[in-house]
């Protein structure tokens, strides 16, 4: 349909007008096939949501409480307006007690294009540079709803957050922000409370935390309670100790001990920094939490679906074992998307996951002048102080990639001397953290140096993005980087087949065909998943094998990187892959796909990020072995590392032993008769302790002669499982089942395994039951490298 048409919708609120329209069936799915383009018509439509209530009027103060309004909208009840917003990202209260009835109300909400606003910004300040050609950076509003490299173009409109009435009397607590921290073994909670008042007079503001209580009395507007606890337990992140949380009760009476409010979190306490000492090679960036240096193995995360009504406490939480299963322990919301929501911080609180917010502010250059300086005042203090409670929450970061835009992307001279941002990263946004949020660390931008006066995307110092690696070069460039944090790299690939099925209608699938082009946002996108096929794998001979090769060079791609960074631990502290989620079916970076299924990447991470990784990286063009230990106790292994043929043939041989320090990577020089092949496209080294593995292959895939995809293959039901056993009469190169082709809910609990003559592996399957037997053990179901050959 077109717009013009629509009246009389039933509205959900929270919600927004493409749910609204779905419900009511009045357009198609906006995922699927072309459709976001035929939906463009709704960002550019203005919007009315109405409702009619009863209320009784009393006394008291009687506040109109909007948690999130999207975005430009006029508030009127009972005809009188009582005001206008423009800011997603915060939310607004009016006194409605002289526009309230006693009995039947009207409640309109009127909201404007955002198109219409943000263009008229832009022609009134004059046009900044961005990466896309939307005006996302003349509004406050989740920068993606207008379409990214990954994320299309729906720029929603409507209530995204709850609305209601509040009534209080004499007093309320207008803003809660409790500090916690730890010296010498005592935990402190110094708690520091701001009052709106409807009536003068004394007010008793009560904290109570693991069994202490301490009150104070006030007259004034603001109050300071600090409680003491000897000895706590510690919030610690994921794999170093449990993350210990305490209930935090504050309470507001009057003078007659009535309660008037009430605020309540759990809260934790630990400490954390972040060690950015000068060194001989640059700058440090190590996240330390209790004085442990931690390193990071993190994930970006975008809004988990565009339409952010349909994120539950559910989805999150689903998505949070996803990330927790893969060995992640940090969490970085990227700053095109949202300050993230009260049940993703408890999610994270609750799990150990640390997180890393960014300001709103991505890859644009943005107006500093009114009335977005107000705004963003606004909407940074509201936020710094609804989050300072949360232990997980261990930094700020002031932008995503506008200090690296302005130095590289060619700003400056289409700036002009134009205002782009500087004042809100560099004053305004360390201010408000310094002043709501002190005991938070804050960095201005990501990537930033440390520096003005330096590169700001200077691997040597503080964090660094590598997007060379996929825009224009090969992935073992990554090998060429020593950095000290890396806050963004990727690659892409499509996401899982029952996925694309469900959103496409093309017949047949292909890479270049009109639904799959729809989903491929990135510049280039196909020609440089192409690129990276060509400098490693077999040419595909179809789609199928296109669509394993993609997913496999991705998975290849972020462990390589990612193996690399941690082996170079403790120079390099920390890697942030881009990204764990999407927001809807899409070719992108993603380890989960928009259906949230498992991309092959999503299994190369769980053994990338395991807390004690063994790997082979190269020294001077000679192989190595480094044994990387993240955990809290020393790490002892003893194995071997062999020079093989593609037949399984022993070489060379040679023991290996050590024994890891907690916290720390040790690397094994390898003798010649191990290190060199005889023959490079028919030798490959494996290192083998315990249960722990690692490859290395002398030559790319390409260039391999594999052996044919020679194996017997069982399948048998186990409970609710069904289990598929592989054993290779050859070797046979990462082999990878793919049961959604056969049922949309299957999943396989392992991908890409390698094994040798001879050795068997059993992939069970849970999900769905009663799968074709036949079907799972043959292509495109189950499927190696060699079957290319």
């Amino acid at each position: 349909m077109s717009g013009g048409d629509v009246s009389g919708v039933a509205a959900a609120v929270p919600g927004c007008v493409h749910t609204d329209l779905l419900a009511a069936g009045l357009i198609d799915d906006p995922y699927t096939d072309d459709n976001e383009k035929k939906l463009a018509w709704i960002g550019r439509t203005d919007w009315e949501y109405a409702t009619t209530f009863r209320h009784v009027r009393g006394a008291d103060r009687v506040d109109l409480v909007c948690d999130g309004l999207d975005t430009v909208a006029t508030v009127i009840l009972n005809g009188v307006e009582l005001g206008r917003t423009a800011n997603m990202h915060r939310g607004y209260r009016f006194d409605v007690r002289d526009a309230v009835r006693d009995g039947d109300n009207e409640l309109r909400v009127r909201f404007q294009s955002a198109y219409t606003y943000a263009e008229a910004q832009r022609d009134r300040l004059g046009d900044r540079p961005n990466a896309y050609p939307e005006p996302f950076n003349f509004i406050r509003k989740t920068a993606c709803n207008f379409g990214w490299d990954w994320g299309p173009t729906l720029v929603t409109a409507g209530i995204w957050q709850p609305i209601g009435l509040h009534t209080w009397a004499t007093a309320r607590l207008a803003e809660v922000r409790p500090q916690l921290t730890v010296d010498d073994g005592t935990g402190t909670a110094e708690v520091r409370v701001r009052l709106e008042r409807d009536a003068p007079g004394p007010v008793t503001v009560a904290v109570s935390i693991a069994g202490r209580r301490v009150e104070t009395t006030t007259e004034g507007d603001e109050a300071v309670v600090t409680v003491t606890v000897g000895d706590p337990e510690l919030w610690w992140p994921l794999g170093y100790g449990d993350p210990r949380r305490y209930a935090l009760d504050v309470t507001l009476t009057d003078a007659a001990g009535r309660r008037l409010d009430v605020w309540t979190r759990r809260v934790g306490f630990r400490t954390v920094r972040v060690d950015t000492t000068p060194d001989a090679e640059g700058s440090a960036f190590t996240v330390i939490v209790n004085d442990v240096p931690v390193f990071v193995r993190g994930v970006n995360w975008i809004p988990d679906d565009v339409f952010a009504n349909r994120v539950t406490r559910d989805r999150l939480a689903a998505r949070f074992r996803q990330a927790v299963d893969a060995n992640v322990n940090y969490l970085r919301v990227w700053g095109g998307g949202r300050y993230e929501s009260e049940d993703f911080y408890d999610l994270a609180d609750s799990l150990g996951l640390m997180v890393g917010q960014d300001f709103l502010f991505a890859c644009a250059a943005y107006p500093e002048e009114e009335p977005f300086a107000s705004e963003l005042a606004a909407e940074a203090r509201e936020n710094v102080v609804r989050l300072s409670s949360h232990p997980s929450l261990v930094m700020w970061t002031g932008n995503n990639e506008n200090i690296w835009g302005h130095e590289d992307w060619d700003w400056k001279q289409d700036l002009d001397g134009r205002t782009w941002g500087a004042g809100f990263y560099f004053d305004l946004l360390p201010r408000i953290v310094a002043e709501a949020d002190p005991s938070r660390f804050y960095w201005p931008g990501s990537p930033w140096s440390g520096r003005e006066d330096r590169h700001p995307n200077d691997p040597a110092y503080g964090t660094t993005h590598i997007w060379d690696v996929w825009n224009t070069d090969d992935y073992l460039k990554y090998r060429e980087y020593r950095p000290r944090f890396v806050a963004e790299f990727g690659y892409q690939a499509p996401p899982a087949y029952a996925t694309l099925r469900r959103a496409l209608s093309d017949d047949p699938l292909a890479h270049d065909s009109p639904g799959m082009q729809a989903h491929q946002k990135a510049a280039d996108g196909d020609a440089k998943l192409r690129r990276g096929l060509d400098a490693h794998l077999p040419a595909p001979r179809d789609f199928d094998d296109w669509h394993y090769l993609t997913q496999l060079n991705q998975a290849r791609a972020l462990s390589l990187g990612i193996e690399h960074f941690r082996a170079l631990r403790p120079h390099c502290m920390g890697a942030i892959m881009w990204q764990l989620n999407d927001c809807w079916p899409v070719t992108s970076w993603a380890a989960v796909d928009g259906d949230g299924r498992k991309k092959p990447l999503w299994y190369a991470l769980r053994h990338s990020y395991a807390p004690r990784l063994l790997t082979v990286q190269p020294r001077d063009g000679v192989p190595v072995l480094v044994a990387v230990n993240d955990s809290g106790q020393p790490w002892t292994l003893s194995g071997t590392v062999s020079r093989r043929t593609l037949a399984g043939v022993v070489e060379a041989q040679v023991p290996i032993g050590v024994t890891v320090a907690p916290g720390s990577a040790t690397t094994l020089p390898l003798p010649a008769e191990v290190a060199t092949a005889g023959d490079p496209a028919g030798e490959f080294l494996i290192a083998e302790a315990g249960d722990d593995r690692a490859w290395w292959f002398f030559a790319e895939d390409r260039d391999i002669a594999w052996p044919p995809p020679t194996f017997n293959a069982t399948v048998t039901e186990a409970a609710d499982e069904t289990h598929v056993t592989v054993t290779a009469h050859h070797l046979l190169r990462d082999v990878t089942l793919h049961p959604d082709r056969l049922h949309p809910a299957a999943e396989a609990d392992r991908s890409g395994v390698t094994l040798l003559p001879g050795e068997s592996v059993t992939f069970r399957v849970r999900g769905a039951q009663n799968l074709d037997a036949a079907a799972l053990t043959a292509r495109p179901v189950l499927r190696c490298v060699n079957d290319l050959h």
